[in-house]
C-alpha cells in the first residue's frame, strides 16, 4: 500500500528510501511540520513545504538543505483558511502524482475573542478542518494517479478528551479558544477516519491515516536555526518534562511512519508509544468516540455543506 518498500523493522533511525516519491507537508516551515518534511527529506523523496508564508517557507527550506544535502525540498503558497484560493494551489505543484500529503498546518489562538475566516469561518475550525477537507479534494486526482497514496491527518491528543457539538462547530453560542483548538483538531480525526472509509467503499487505491504526536514541546526540540532556537536555559528547565513528553521532532515520527511504512493501513491511528505521550510510534485503538460513525457522517455532511467540497470524490 506504501510507495516504498522495506523488509526491515521499522526504526525512526534508519528511514525507507522513498526515490522517486512526491510528499505534500501542509504547514511544513515550522513545528512539528518542519521536522516531518526535514525527516522526509533524508528518504529522497521530493518534499513540498505548503505554506501561507513564502519567507518563512524559504528559511525551512534552507534549513532542511544543510541538514540533508541533496535534498528535493521546495515550497507552495498554502493558506488553508482561503478556500478559493486553493485550487490554485493544488495547481501550483505541478507534479502529475501525489503519494501522500501530510495535513499537518493548523493555527491555535490562546485568547479572545473569536476569529473568522475570510468565508465566515470561525478560524481554527475553518482553517485546521475545513481547509484540510476542501484541499483534499483538489488534490485527490493526483493522489489518485500514484499507485498507493496516503492521507496522513495529523490530529492532537488533546482531542482524546474532547467531543464535538454538531450544532455549534463554529463555537458561536459558546467560545473558548482552547476548547475550540481541541475540537477543531478532533474534527480533523474525525475526517481522516471517515475519509478511509469512504475511499474504500469506492474501490480507491488511497489510503487515509490518522496520527498525533503526543506531548510534543518546544522546550525539548532540538534547535534549527532560524527556524526554531533553544536556549540552554529552556533545555535544563524542560528537563523533568522529558519523562512524559518529547520534542516536536519526535512529534513528528508518526506522521512519518504513516507516510513510509509498508505495514500501516488505512483507517489506522498511530501515536506514541508511552502512554500515547511520547516514543517511537506505534498503533493504537482508535478512540471510542472517535469511531462514532454517526458523528463523523454528520460531521462529514456539514464540512460539506459549508465547503461545497466532497473529498471521497474527484473533481470534474
Amino acid at each position: 500500500m506504501s510507495p516504498v518498500s522495506s523488509t526491515s523493522p521499522w526504526s525512526v533511525q534508519r528511514l525507507p528510501g522513498a526515490d522517486g516519491c512526491v510528499f505534500l507537508v501542509t504547514g511544513g516551515n515550522a513545528g512539528i511540520g518542519y521536522f516531518v518534511a526535514e525527516q522526509l527529506s533524508a528518504t529522497g523523496a521530493t518534499v513540498v513545504l505548503g505554506s501561507r508564508n513564502p519567507a518563512r517557507a524559504e528559511v525551512a527550506m534552507a534549513s532542511i538543505r544543510a541538514r540533508v544535502p541533496g535534498s528535493r525540498v521546495r515550497a507552495v503558497r498554502l493558506d488553508l483558511a482561503d478556500l478559493p484560493s486553493l485550487e490554485a494551489a493544488v495547481e501550483s505543484l505541478e507534479v502529475g502524482r501525489l503519494d501522500a500529503v501530510v495535513h499537518n498546518a493548523g493555527v491555535a489562538l490562546d485568547d479572545l475573542p473569536r476569529e473568522e475566516t475570510g468565508d465566515g469561518h470561525e478560524l481554527m475550525f475553518g482553517t485546521n478542518h475545513l481547509g484540510h477537507f476542501a484541499l483534499t479534494q483538489w488534490l485527490m486526482p493526483l493522489l489518485s494517479a500514484a499507485p498507493a497514496a496516503r492521507v496522513v491527518t495529523v490530529g492532537s491528543f488533546a482531542a482524546k478528551s474532547e467531543r464535538l457539538d454538531l450544532d455549534d462547530l463554529q463555537s458561536r453560542k459558546d467560545y473558548r479558544p482552547k476548547r475550540t483548538y481541541g475540537r477543531s483538531k478532533l474534527a480533523q480525526m474525525y475526517f481522516g477516519v471517515e475519509l478511509d472509509r469512504r475511499l474504500r467503499a469506492t474501490g480507491s487505491t488511497v489510503a487515509s491515516v490518522v496520527v498525533h504526536p503526543g506531548g510534543a514541546l518546544d522546550s525539548l526540540t532540538p534547535s534549527r536555526p532560524p527556524v526554531h532556537v533553544r536556549t540552554n536555559g529552556a533545555r535544563l528547565r524542560a528537563a523533568p518534562a522529558a519523562l512524559l513528553v518529547q520534542g516536536k521532532h519526535a512529534g513528528a515520527w508518526p506522521a512519518v511512519r504513516a507516510v513510509l511504512d509498508p505495514a500501516v493501513r488505512g483507517g489506522q491511528l498511530w501515536g506514541p508509544r508511552v502512554f500515547g505521550l511520547r516514543g517511537e510510534p506505534r498503533r493504537e485503538p482508535v478512540w471510542n468516540h472517535l469511531a462514532d460513525i454517526s458523528v463523523s457522517a454528520r460531521l462529514w455532511d456539514a464540512s460539506r455543506d459549508l465547503t461545497g467540497a466532497d473529498p471521497s470524490t474527484i473533481p470534474g
